[in-house]
């Protein structure tokens, strides 16, 4: 299984897209700052969105896909699963 997810620094803050096949420790290390570049440098911490693919191949296309995307259509697909933007970590875990 793999994952496409959405890390915001808060509600309707700096987004980062990314896609893994082990969310809780990718998420677990983008929290901790373990991961050098542009989640630790702007402080992106909150998992706010994620969705399973079972192929490789369909959630890379779904990363580039969603990182194509306007702003406004990213904040659309977190809201529309996640409202409050709720950290979702815990959830995951």
């Amino acid at each position: 299984m793999y994952y496409v997810y959405i890390m915001a620094s808060k509600r309707n803050g700096t987004l980062y897209i990314g896609v893994t096949n082990d969310l809780p420790r990718r998420v677990y290390e983008h929290k901790n700052d373990f991961v050098e570049g542009f989640t630790k440098r702007y402080g992106v911490h909150q998992l706010v969105y994620y969705e399973a693919c079972e192929e490789k191949d369909g959630a890379l296309w779904r990363e580039k896909s969603l990182k194509s995307w306007h702003r406004s259509w990213k904040i659309r697909v977190i809201e529309s699963a996640n409202p409050e933007w709720r950290d979702l970590y815990a959830e995951i875990m």
